[in-house]
């Protein structure tokens, strides 16, 4: 009897990653910021979608229940939005962080700081008209969960000059702060922090999936200014990717996946997933994402 060919190591990998263990997709843009994250994932194998060609490694962080997958998508917000899409399809992850380098827009906020995006604006839409351009923002908020875990990982991170700030994202590199982008910016963006490329794509895959918590975290490589030339040629995109790769770890070390596995956990039924009823008419929607109201009437001898 013929011997059967093998298995595509893809599906020998699938196989022997836990149906139940909880996964998170860490996505990147360029090499650099891919090569940081890389750095702290163990047991990576690749993966390649048998049908439209997406790698991403998948391994372990070390002292957490999260298997992680990384990728590296290319620049620009269409490119974030396609493929974010896709492989949420593809692994089913919990939650989505992009995580690279952008330019300061603040003169407090310096090269080599890290700015985790409370939202993030899409800067380009809008109305020209002949009295000039209509402003028309969209913005995505960061997964308050996400948000929460950062805050509580960089208390401890003393390296880490971190600001929890809006962070605009538009199919620009800015390397003029005198410009007409950076004067819509300052004029219609006046709280963000930064500029990068492909949150706003990330963020509204994430936002249509309906299931996935986001959050963006840039570390600063440049001034947004005629000096970026300079500072990237310095080795500054380097060291930025490398502090917003070690707040995005810290991140996941602090965040408690959905369903209650989390390394040293105590078990409490906190963590649990699915709505819980506390006082009165009330429910919680534990590990849950939930845009909008919530209507209705608790029956069955319930209030």
């Amino acid at each position: 009897m013929a011997n059967a060919p093998p298995e595509p190591a893809t599906w020998q990998y699938l196989k022997g990653v836990s149906e139940t263990s909880p996964s998170v997709v860490v996505l990147t843009a360029l090499a650099v910021e891919y090569a940081a994250v890389r750095s702290h994932i163990v047991d990576r194998e690749e993966l390649v979608h048998d049908k439209h060609g997406t790698r991403v490694e998948r391994g372990r962080l070390e002292g957490t229940d999260w298997t992680v997958a990384i990728a590296e998508l290319g620049e620009g917000p269409v490119n974030a939005a396609a493929l974010t899409t896709q492989i949420a399809s593809w692994l089913n992850p919990q939650a989505v962080l992009f995580v690279g380098v952008a330019g300061s827009l603040k003169e407090d906020i310096a090269v080599g700081d890290v700015v985790v995006g409370t939202k993030v604006y899409g800067i380009h839409g809008g109305k020209q008209t002949a009295k000039g351009f209509l402003v028309r923002p969209e913005a995505w908020p960061g997964s308050n969960a996400l948000v929460q875990a950062a805050r509580s990982a960089v208390r401890d991170m003393a390296e880490v000059r971190a600001h929890f700030k809006p962070i605009a994202a538009g199919d620009v590199v800015l390397a003029d702060s005198r410009s007409e982008i950076a004067k819509h910016l300052r004029e219609h963006y006046n709280d963000a922090a930064a500029i990068e490329m492909e949150g706003s794509g990330a963020a509204h895959a994430a936002h249509l999936n309906g299931q996935l918590d986001v959050l963006v975290i840039r570390g600063i490589s440049d001034l947004a200014n005629t000096g970026k030339n300079k500072a990237d040629a310095s080795g500054s995109q380097e060291r930025a990717a490398a502090q917003a790769a070690a707040v995005a770890v810290a991140v996941l070390r602090k965040h408690r996946p959905r369903g209650g596995a989390s390394s040293g956990s105590s078990g409490s039924s906190d963590s649990e997933e699915g709505p819980h009823r506390g006082g009165g008419d009330h429910i919680d929607f534990r590990g849950g994402t939930f845009y909008g109201t919530v209507i209705g009437k608790q029956t069955g001898g319930q209030r």
